[in-house]
């Protein structure tokens, strides 16, 4: 179906008092229109940062972000207004992003006025009426207000104010994650409902792995700022190459007491983003590093067609951990 936004080299770093801390290094990936990548690993690994630069809520520090083509990085005002509404978010806390002293009705009908997509009250009230049926808020809540209501409740009226302006593509920046599993299913099958009837494409950004499986068509695994495994999501759950990842998916539960999976317990501590050497950034947790690892920094390539891998021992530790 084509690409439809696509990074090249992105960076973020920030400069702080013991040096620059790279939050997001050398990020390239491609998300094709239609489909959903999603953007696991643990906290602090820059996946945040990374919506955030695709949104300009933060503006890189090098690199490009292609949207249908365009460098949307160097676009401002004017320019980058009619891209703005193409390009949305979802955000992980559904309270925090919504202001208390406004009711369901109104904070629909914000992004429609503010846009001016929707004119007049009547067209902006029956535009309400049709996201919140959409997105599955009943009428009578029209009038409530975010204190009123449960967490999923107030994600949908995120997500309804997402889908206000009519947008291609969409930032989840961990949309259940604050939720509990039962609403999680409830709102993970809400987006795969919108995504496939409006054609909308999907960065999905979280830690929970077996999230990441559900609902994602490729996977990018993120270690301290860079994307160290990319591919499919049926490919990475049958053959996990970076031994990163493959510590991430040995954490899966498994809902069988008769099957039982070897962890890999990582050692060792984090390497600081601030500053940070030329080497494998995993080298010091890695089971299988070597003296390579902490001289050079692993080329990210592709080893196998649509496998991309950053690692100087793919291939050497064949122990996955297939699913």
């Amino acid at each position: 179906m084509g690409t439809l936004l696509e990074t090249k080299h992105l960076k973020k770093y920030f400069e702080v008092p013991q040096g620059t801390l790279h939050a997001v290094d050398d990020v390239s990936l491609s998300i094709e229109k239609g489909s959903t990548l999603g953007v696991v690993g643990e906290s602090g690994c820059g996946k945040s940062t990374l919506g955030k630069l695709i949104m300009k809520l933060s503006q890189p520090t090098s690199g490009q972000i292609l949207f249908d083509g365009t460098d949307i990085v160097p676009l401002t005002g004017k320019a980058f207004r009619s891209h703005r509404y193409q390009i949305q978010m979802i955000f992980q806390d559904p309270y925090a992003t919504l202001d208390p002293r406004m009711s369901v009705g109104q904070l629909i009908a914000e992004p429609l006025e503010v846009s001016r997509l929707v004119q007049g009250k009547q067209a902006i009230d029956q535009r309400v009426d049709e996201l919140m049926e959409l997105v599955g808020l009943a009428q009578r809540l029209k009038n409530s207000y975010p204190h009123e209501l449960d967490g999923g409740r107030r994600q949908r009226i995120g997500i309804a104010r997402a889908l206000a302006v009519n947008p291609q593509f969409i930032v989840c920046d961990e949309p259940v994650s604050a939720l509990d599993v039962s609403i999680q299913a409830q709102v993970l099958n809400l987006l795969q409902d919108l995504q496939r009837d409006m054609g909308l494409t999907y960065m999905f950004i979280t830690h929970d792995m077996s999230v990441v499986k559900h609902i994602s068509d490729q996977i990018a695994v993120m270690y301290l700022g860079q994307v160290v495994e990319k591919c499919e999501a049926k490919e990475l759950f049958a053959n996990t190459m970076h031994p990163y990842s493959q510590a991430l998916l040995s954490a899966i539960p498994i809902p069988n007491i008769h099957i039982e999976r070897k962890k890999i317990l990582l050692k060792g501590e984090l390497s600081s983003p601030i500053n940070p050497k030329p080497c494998c950034r995993f080298a010091v947790r890695c089971p299988y590093a070597t003296e390579e690892c902490f001289a050079s920094e692993p080329a990210y390539r592709e080893v196998k067609p649509g496998h991309f891998v950053a690692c100087h021992k793919v291939g050497q530790h064949n122990d996955n951990n297939k699913q």
